[in-house]
C-alpha cells in the first residue's frame, strides 16, 4: 500500500495511519491538505488528543512551469536534517521529529502551534519587524557556528549534495546561466567555488517562505537540500528574499533594504570566530547576485513578482556584475538605486 500512497487523499491517510499503527485502529483525527507545495505533499494531521502533526511526502516531479523532477528520496535528508538540527539550533526554533517512512517515501513533523503566520506572508504585507530579522540572523549563525564546531560528526553524515545540486544549483545558478548570457561566466564559476567548500551544516533553503512566526518567534521548516558546504549560499539566498522584497514594495524599500543589512551584522556576530575564511562577506554578496537573479529567469522565479518587476531585477544585477560589491551594504544601497534609477 505505501508505494502508491498519495497523503493528498485523505481517505488513504487515515488507513496509513491506522494500519501502520500511528494512531489508534478507531481514532478519527481531522486531515487537512495544505495547498501551495512546490515539491512535496504536505498536510496537516490533528488527533483528538490534542496533537498535531504535519506529514509531508516527496514528489518526483516539482509543481512548476518548467520541468523540474528529483527523487523522492530526498524526503529522509529532510528528516535526517530535522533530527540534526534539533540538536544545534537554539531552542524551539525547529519543530520536533515525529516518524518517516521509507517506502512511502513520508515523514511527520510536530505540527507549530496555533495562531502562527507565515513569515513571507508577514513581509509581503508590508509588515516588517526588526526583532524578527535579527532572530533570522541569530538562527542561521548558531546553526552555522555550532555546524562547523561540530563538524567531525556532522560532515560525514550530511557530505551527500546531491539533492542540492539538483534543487539548487542546477535550477538556479546553472540553468539561469543558460538563460542570461552576460551572467553565464559568473554563475558557472559561482557554482565551481561552492562546490569547493566544506565548512558547515548549510540549510540551503533558508528563507521567510519556510519560516513560521508564533508567539513573536521564529520556526524554521523545510530541510530538504540540508548539506555540509558553503555558508555563502545560506546568506545569499535569506539576503535575495529581503532585497527582492524591497524591490517589489518601494513602500518599504528603504526599511527592507536596511533589514538586509541588519541580518547580515547580527548573522556575522553570531558567528563570532569561526574561521569560514576572510572572504566571506564578498562571497555571500555574489551568492546573493546570483539568487536574485535565478529567482526572476531560474527554474523557480518569485510568484508575486510580474513581468516588469522581474526584468528590473534581472537588468539590475547584470549591471551590478559589471563591478561587483564585496559588501552587503555596498550592495543594498547600489541595488536599490539601480531599481530607482
Amino acid at each position: 500500500m505505501t508505494a502508491d500512497l498519495d497523503i493528498e487523499q485523505p481517505g488513504a491517510l487515515l488507513a496509513y495511519l491506522r494500519e501502520t499503527g500511528r494512531i489508534e485502529s478507531d481514532e478519527e483525527p481531522a486531515i487537512r491538505v495544505l495547498a501551495g507545495g512546490v515539491s512535496n505533499r504536505t498536510v496537516v494531521v490533528e488527533r483528538p488528543t490534542g496533537e498535531s502533526w504535519v506529514v509531508k511526502q516527496a514528489l518526483a516531479k516539482l509543481r512548476v512551469q518548467v520541468d523540474w523532477f528529483s527523487p523522492p528520496e530526498r524526503i529522509h535528508r529532510e528528516a535526517l536534517g530535522l533530527r540534526w538540527l534539533e540538536r544545534i539550533a537554539p531552542p524551539e526554533t525547529v519543530t520536533p521529529f515525529v516518524f518517516e517512512d521509507h517506502d512511502a517515501h513520508l515523514m511527520a513533523m510536530q505540527a507549530v502551534p496555533r495562531p502562527h503566520e507565515n513569515w513571507k506572508s508577514v513581509l509581503l504585507a508590508g509588515r516588517l519587524d526588526l526583532d524578527h530579522v535579527v532572530q533570522f540572523a541569530q538562527l542561521l549563525g548558531t546553526i552555522h557556528r555550532r555546524g562547523h564546531e561540530r563538524r567531525a560528526e556532522i560532515e560525514p553524515v550530511f557530505a551527500d549534495r546531491s539533492f542540492f545540486e539538483s534543487l539548487r544549483l542546477e535550477p538556479y545558478y546553472g540553468y539561469t546561466a543558460t538563460q542570461v548570457a552576460a551572467a553565464s561566466s559568473f554563475l558557472t564559476d559561482l557554482v565551481a567555488a561552492t562546490l569547493a567548500r566544506r565548512d558547515t551544516i548549510v540549510h540551503g533553503d533558508y528563507s521567510p517562505k519556510n519560516v513560521l512566526v508564533h508567539d513573536g518567534r521564529l520556526i524554521l521548516l523545510d530541510h530538504e537540500v540540508i548539506h555540509f558546504g558553503d555558508p555563502g549560499f545560506d546568506l545569499g539566498f535569506a539576503l535575495t528574499h529581503l532585497l527582492s522584497k524591497a524591490h517589489h514594495l518601494p513602500a518599504k524599500r528603504p526599511a527592507l533594504a536596511a533589514a538586509a543589512v541588519a541580518y547580515w551584522t547580527r548573522y556575522r556576530e553570531t558567528l563570532g570566530d569561526v574561521p569560514f575564511g576572510a572572504d566571506l562577506e564578498p562571497r555571500a554578496v555574489r551568492h546573493t547576485l546570483g539568487c536574485l537573479l535565478a529567482r526572476v529567469r531560474g527554474r523557480s522565479p518569485l510568484e508575486y513578482m510580474d513581468a516588469e518587476e522581474r526584468s528590473r531585477q534581472a537588468d539590475a544585477v547584470v549591471r551590478l556584475l559589471a563591478d561587483p560589491p564585496a559588501a552587503v551594504a555596498d550592495l543594498a544601497e547600489r541595488f536599490v538605486a539601480l531599481l530607482e534609477n
